[in-house]
């Protein structure tokens, strides 16, 4: 495996699991098995490193997004689809490492704003034509705009991780997934 994709892998996982401000280079480099001095050859600040994180992270979701119009046909299986992605990363006992990033954007490099905002920009663009072709085939009801029904899909779902993973039940995300996404289901 590439040295720069096992770091960023690493962190992924640490940010995900305790938030930037809850890792060290030291814990990169311990678990990597090289020096601190050796990390930053490949990413010389934790904004570098967090940036390229976000940039692969976007590439990965858009990937999944993707693969989800082709593979599947309705707009309600694209939305059970897209929850799920969220799912397996509470299954992983993680949050999404946009939802954290978020929790933390009043102390990260304002330099990575614009990356966390594409990060959910691309969700409600692609929610949003998800909705519109649903309700243009019938199989979704209209409960508001799209772009208001993605942001609150979006919302519900990080809320969800969030408060499931500190209460250590799936009741909370399972509530708000099935709520949020079951009223858009057309009679």
């Amino acid at each position: 495996m590439d040295m720069k994709e096992h770091i960023l892998d690493i962190a992924q996982r640490l940010i995900q699991l305790r938030g930037v401000n809850g890792f060290s280079y030291a814990d990169i480099a311990k678990e990597v098995g090289v020096s601190k001095a050796s990390l930053h050859h490949h990413f010389a600040t934790k904004t570098d490193l967090v940036s390229r994180l976000l940039d692969r992270y976007s590439a990965q979701l858009q990937e999944y997004l993707d693969q989800l119009l082709h593979t599947e046909p309705s707009a309600m299986g694209r939305l059970e689809g897209y929850a799920n992605l969220y799912r397996k990363t509470l299954d992983s006992e993680r949050v999404c490492m946009g939802g954290m990033l978020s929790a933390e954007a009043m102390t990260l490099d304002e330099r990575v704003h614009p990356q966390l905002a594409h990060f959910f920009d691309l969700q409600v663009q692609w929610l949003t034509q998800v909705i519109e072709a649903g309700r243009a085939k019938g199989e979704l009801t209209q409960t508001g705009t799209a772009e208001q029904d993605a942001s609150a899909i979006i919302a519900a779902l990080q809320g969800g991780l969030v408060v499931s993973r500190s209460a250590r039940t799936n009741m909370f995300f399972d509530q708000c997934a099935h709520g949020v996404i079951d009223r858009l289901r057309a009679s």
